[in-house]
């Protein structure tokens, strides 16, 4: 499998060429050839740089899983622009900090999220342009100063591409990750990153030609852009993109598409599971699913179960897939061994390597060049400390045994995992802690029956004042995306600290949940 490609520009040029009408990306009734997509995604770049996108540009897009999110995420790359996608649960703070700080003067979004955009306008001061994208009619939203420009209007613009000279190391994407000590952090990654790991990945599990692939995973995650749809394209398979997950329609989509393989993370997989047996669950066509984060005993449940084959890995918005069992080698419970291009090991708190069977943080590094993250946008700190000592450090814990198979132990960052997200506990934190009655929080992960986590808030009312729970979660909801919202609330007079007012975290997890935490989903709200 040829991953000489510098760009995917010119791998998607390629793939057109060769392929011509034949389908590759179907979405609600819709068949998109290889041809129709190289030059729809022309006119959708060559729309966007009329409206004044450069190379090296930002855009943010906040759009739901459609055929129009594909169009903007590869014609954005067509003219050297890059990426920045926005999770559609955002709003209020989050929301304005993300596009702020990625510098976007061009937002392509939903016109259903206009609403927040208007209550957000007047701190969004590097903002220009809104490209409005409406799947139904919709009522115009009066804003003072943004620019709004129909999504349709770039349909007409020129099928033929301005060579731009694009290279490996320029950008592709910025993606966003869940800050856990600070504010998220801008993961920019470069063209040959993305090409690298797309190769990597359909190489390890054995893609073919004939490959169906299947997601239903957002597109402004990582994982269905890069390990679904950019896979599909480099073998020169089909992928079959859905709107969102759905327990009850997942394995009646899997067999409408004729999926091969798929994606899923281990809340997915605890969730089918959960499902009441039946005749049909052997009767799809699924042959293979890749995951992370999955018990080895769901991994065994699940494929006896269903008679599919799981691959398990390890990776990051920062460095990729850097471990993984294949078709050539796996080892159920592990998450593999290093993948081609990577170097990994296991490190003491000074960086000392150790060695088999001793747990230490995750970290490494790469063996070719621009196949990691460039570094974080506009945070050179936070790029050093992650890259000391000329590893990447993951903030994971895990160990390997004698015949060099990983293993998954813990996460070091203070990040919850909740719904298949990350939530950042920051965040969390300084949404809550704005609330006029709070003097402080901590947002801490309360184990559920899923393998995943709740979140708990621990919050400190100002003294003299009168604080409700039902009270803090409307605020919360207004604030936050929904998968955010704290289940849990508890009310103290104080945080356990350290001498240097560090919060104990550890102390507020041992104490878990007690007769003083009040628990939203008892109450219905």
């Amino acid at each position: 499998m040829d991953d000489s490609y510098d760009t995917i520009v010119q791998l998607l040029k390629d793939r057109a060429a060769a392929e011509g009408d034949r389908p590759f990306l179907h979405f609600e009734g819709n068949q998109i050839s290889y041809r129709e997509l190289d030059l729809l995604t022309n006119r959708v770049g060559n729309g966007l740089a009329a409206l004044g996108v450069a190379k090296g540009d930002t855009v943010c897009l906040m759009l739901p899983n459609c055929l129009e999110f594909v169009y903007s995420w590869l014609g954005l790359a067509k003219v050297g622009a890059v990426e920045v996608p926005v999770n559609t649960a955002h709003k209020g703070d989050m929301l304005s900090y993300l596009i702020n700080d990625s510098d976007a003067k061009v937002l392509i979004i939903d016109a259903r999220y206009l609403d927040r955009i208007k209550l957000i306008e007047d701190e969004l001061p590097h903002l220009e342009t809104l490209v409005i994208w409406a799947e139904e009619p919709h009522a115009p939203v009066d804003f003072k100063r943004l620019r709004c420009i129909s999504y349709n209007e770039l349909y007409s613009s020129d099928a033929e591409l301005e060579d731009i000279n694009l290279t490996a190391k320029d950008e592709f994407c910025i993606l966003y990750t869940s800050g856990t000590t600070g504010p998220s952090k801008g993961v920019v990654m470069p063209h040959r990153y993305v090409i690298h790991t797309c190769f990597s990945n359909a190489a390890q599990l054995g893609y073919t030609r004939e490959e169906v692939l299947y997601t239903c995973l957002p597109l402004f995650h990582g994982n269905a852009q890069i390990l679904a749809v950019l896979p599909a394209l480099v073998v020169s398979g089909q992928v079959h993109l859905y709107r969102r997950f759905s327990a009850g329609r997942f394995w009646e989509e899997i067999n409408n598409c004729g999926a091969t393989v798929t994606n899923l993370p281990g809340s997915v997989i605890s969730i089918l599971l959960k499902q009441p047996p039946s005749a049909k669950d052997r009767a799809h066509t699924l042959k293979k699913v890749f995951t992370a984060g999955t018990p080895k005993a769901a991994l065994e449940q699940f494929e006896e179960r269903f008679g599919i084959t799981i691959y398990e890995g390890y990776g990051s918005t920062e460095c990729g897939m850097i471990l993984m069992n294949t078709v050539e080698d796996r080892r159920p419970g592990s998450i593999g061994k290093p993948t081609d291009g990577y170097r990994v090991a296991v490190f003491d708190d000074d960086d000392n390597a150790l060695p088999a069977g001793s747990k230490g943080e995750l970290v490494t590094r790469p063996e070719k060049p621009f196949c990691m993250m460039k570094w974080y946008y506009k945070m050179p700190d936070k790029t050093m400390e992650a890259c000391r000592n000329l590893w990447f450090h993951t903030g994971d814990y895990a160990y390997y045994d004698e015949d060099g198979y990983y293993y998954f132990v813990d996460r070091k960052k203070d990040v919850i995992r909740r719904r298949g997200e990350n939530i950042s506990s920051f965040e969390v934190e300084r949404a809550v802690n704005s609330h006029p009655k709070v003097l402080e929080s901590a947002a801490l992960a309360i184990p559920d029956p899923l393998g995943e986590y709740e979140v708990k808030v621990v919050a400190v009312p100002r003294p003299e004042t009168e604080l409700g729970y039902e009270e803090l979660i409307a605020f919360c909801q207004e604030r936050m995306a929904d998968f955010m919202v704290p289940r849990y609330l508890e009310f103290k007079s104080a945080l356990p600290k350290t001498p240097t007012d560090r919060v104990e975290k550890y102390k507020l997890r041992q104490e878990g949940i007690n007769a003083a935490t009040w628990d939203r989903l008892a109450t219905g709200k």
